[in-house]
Order: C-alpha cells, then structure tokens, then sequence
C-alpha cells in the first residue's frame, strides 16, 4: 500500500478512537506515532522535537502558573467576592443572578487565563444558586459553560501565550488586544440572558442597593488589585508575561496566608453574607492555611500535565502536516478565496469546523501557523488575526459535538451535556456576532495599543 493509503487508514482509525471517548492528547500521540513510521521519520526524531517545543519555551512558564493563580483565588475566596459584587451590581435586573456569573466569568478571567477552571469555578458556585432562584437548570448550566469562553480571551490569557510563542508576537500586545473583544463578548452574552430571561420571567429581582454595591466592592478589592497588578505590569514593561504569572500567585499565596488567621480573629466564616461582615473583616477574604497549599498545586499540576504534552505533541503533528503537504493545500484553497474578506471568511470557517472537533489547543498550534501567514499576505494585522483566531478557538467550547466548556459545566452542575445544548446555542448566536464585528472593525483589537485611538487618548498622542 502507498503512505497516503496508510495515512488514511491511520487517520480513520484514530477518528474512531475519538468518537469512542479516547481523549485527545492520545488521538494526536497515536496519529503522530503511526505517521512517523510510514514517513520513516524515527521516534529519536519525535522525542527531540517534543522537547525542544519547551526548551526555550521561557513564555510557556507561564501557562502553569496562571492556573495556579485560578486555583489560588477560587480557593482563597477571591473569586466569590468577585461573583458578590456583580450580583450587587446587576441583581436588579431580570436575569441578574444569571448576568452576574457572566460578569464573574469576566473578572475570574481576569485572573485565572484559563476557560475550564472560569466554567467550573463559577458553574460550581453560582449555579446551586440560580436554580434555588427561579432559573431553568439547563440554562444555569449553560451559562456558566458560555461564561467560561471569555477565559481565553480576557488577559492573561494561556492560549495567547501558547499563539505568541507560535508565531513570535508581543505576547503583552496580545493580551491587551484582547480585553476590549473578551468585554463585548460578556456584555453580548448578557444582553442575550436578559432577553432569555425576560420573556421566560426567570430569576427574583433584588433591589438595587448602593451600600450593597459599595461592601461587595470593597470585599472584592483583592480581586481588582490582582486584576490590575497584571495588566499594569504588562502594559507598562514592568514584568513580562511570565514574570506577571509568578507576581500574582505570589500575592494570592501572601493574601490568603495573612487571610485566615485575621479571619479566625474577626470570627467570620465563609458563609457569612457580606452585608453581616464589619467593615474590618471585608478588607480580608477566607484564605487557607499552608498545609492546603500542596493540595492545591497538585491539582494546578495536573492540569498543567494535560496542557503541556498536548501542546509538545501538537507541535509535532503540525511539523508533519507539513511534510504532508498540508499547509500548501489549505493555503493554496484559502488564498484561492480572492481577496480580503473572502481570504479573512474563510479562515475563520476554518477555524469555526475545527473548533467543533478540537480543543482550543491543537487548533491553535496546527492552523495558525497556516493560516497566519495567508491572512498577513492580503493585509490582516498579524495582532488582529490573532484575536479574531482565538475569539473564534473561544467559540469551539460551546460548539458541540466537542463543546469542552459544556462537559465541564455538565460535570460540575449534573446536567447532562444533551440538555445543555438548546439555550448553548443562543449565547454561540451572541458570541459568533461579536466574532464578526472583530473581524470587520480592526479598531477593536487595536485601541489600546499603541497607535490606537484610546492608547492616544491616554499619553496625549505620544505613543509610537
């Protein structure tokens, strides 16, 4: 038999190991292994090459280290006064409980860079919540699973640390690219809830409180200072990245550490609502003490077990793809399109497919060294593909018949993923919207860099 013929029987085979659950790290392993042999590629080849994707990886530190700070600030509290403070804020309005986890996503986002550990710590927290507020539990679920998109796009984000690093961009220029689409993709994803809810009458009204809003943004006050200590630091070249990712966890270890002992004193728990909190005690969240701390890098660690060798592994299959042909043939049918928009449409049907059968991960690590280029050639910004890229790699959680934000948000919640599907597809409706305006109006990856119109604004006109 030929190598295509093998190839192809390989690439069967592993397709039917997917649709029997295999996970994916697994499915690209085998396909990687099984090429090499029939491209008499040896395997002392493919172990050099997954190594040397780490060896002067110093930007990847940070991958392991923003979902370290994830776990850290669900942990210490952080981000249930984070989730208190947009409940305050928008709990007035119908669908507000369910508004405010969108807007929790948005701001443990902030922190954590990762859309897993958003959907479940906000699906875990929230959701018990809704329901016992009126809420349909398939679309608490559901919400939390379309929440969690914004994971990877608000900064710091690990999959635009994983793009940088592909394709040798400002990783600093990346993540303030993405804050103002990770905002409208929140905002949009509201503006659907309160449709939802309104014409359904889900969700009791709270009224709305100022001193309410002032305590629970006072209580949140660590989690804004987090927030803004890595944007600071990135957007002024203070730390890179990788250094942002080891300050924050720093500071989550020391806040929760002084934390909880000031909190045995104060004599408050967890549960206490922040209305009953003294003024003393708000300024401190619950914390832990240092023997849970092993615990918790542990699970960081296991995470980050997953992440890695799939990154490495991707790596590798895109490096045969090559030698396959592969990139001539989808840039050959993707620059066939004509010109800009046609050429920029295409790239993100592509995008949007492999979304539905990927993760985030190998769609990124396998495309964007392909696609990148041709998008640069009929003049894309290298930065603004990059967002519209990973807006659309962001969409692909929600997307089934993979959608890993609805697993994970089916495994918190208990929904099963089937019934999350049908009020899924109204936030994708709001989310691929969004999509669309990033790809038309380049403006809105570029604001806030330099040359852009509110970077202007703010130096004056002396950036460049």
């Amino acid at each position: 038999m030929t190598d295509g013929t093998w190839i192809t029987i390989i690439s069967l085979a592993v397709t039917f190991l997917f649709m029997m659950g295999t996970p994916v790290l697994l499915i690209i392993f085998y396909w990687v292994v099984g090429c090499s042999f029939v491209l008499d590629l040896t395997l002392d080849n493919t172990g050099a090459e997954l190594l040397n994707v780490f060896k002067d990886g110093f930007a990847l530190m940070a991958m392991p280290l923003f979902i370290l700070t994830g776990d850290l600030i669900n942990k210490s509290g952080i981000a249930k006064r984070l989730s208190d403070f947009a409940y305050a804020c928008l709990g007035w309005l119908r669908g507000g409980l369910a508004m405010a986890s969108l807007g929790a996503c948005g701001l443990f986002a902030a922190i954590s860079g990762s859309n897993s550990a958003t959907t479940a710590t906000i699906g875990s927290m929230l959701h018990p919540e809704m329901v016992k507020g009126g809420y349909d539990e398939r679309f608490s679920a559901a919400t939390a699973a379309a929440g969690g998109t914004v994971g990877i796009i608000i900064p710091p984000s690990i999959i635009f640390i994983v793009y940088g690093f592909l394709m040798n961009l400002p990783i600093s220029d990346l993540f303030i690219a993405g804050l103002v689409p990770g905002s409208l993709m929140v905002l949009a994803m509201m503006v659907m809830c309160f449709i939802v809810c309104s014409i359904n009458g889900w969700g009791y009204l709270i009224k709305l409180s100022f001193s309410r809003v002032l305590k629970t943004g006072i209580g949140a006050w660590l989690g804004f200072f987090a927030i803004g200590l890595v944007l600071w630091g990135i957007y002024t070249g203070k730390f890179s990245p990788t250094e942002a990712a080891g300050v924050t966890v720093g500071f989550c270890i020391i806040v929760a550490m002084l934390s909880y002992p000031a909190n045995k004193v104060l004599g408050m728990s967890p549960d206490t609502p922040i209305e009953e909190k003294s003024v003393t005690s708000m300024f401190v969240v619950e914390g832990f003490t240092l023997r849970e701390i092993p615990s918790i890098v542990v699970r960081s660690a296991q995470i980050s077990g997953i992440l890695a060798p799939l990154i490495a592994v991707s790596v590798v299959m895109q490096q045969i793809l090559s030698l396959l042909g592969a990139q001539e043939v989808i840039g050959g049918f993707v620059t066939g399109m004509g010109g800009y928009y046609p050429v920029l449409f295409t790239a993100m049907a592509i995008v949007f497919v492999a979304g539905m059968i990927l993760e985030s991960l190998p769609v990124t690590i396998i495309l964007a060294p392909i696609l990148a280029p041709i998008a640069a050639e009929v003049g894309v910004d290298p930065i603004q593909f990059a967002v519209i890229f990973l807006v659309g790699a962001s969409i692909g959680f929600i997307t089934p018949p993979y959608g890993l934000n609805l697993y994970v948000a089916s495994g918190v919640t208990g929904v099963p993923y089937f019934r999350l599907l049908r009020y899924a597809t109204m936030y994708l409706v709001s989310l691929v919207a969004v999509w669309f305006c990033v790809a038309i109006f380049p403006s809105l990856s570029k604001t806030l860099l330099p040359g852009g119109g509110i970077y202007e604004l703010l130096t004056g006109g002396g950036g460049g």
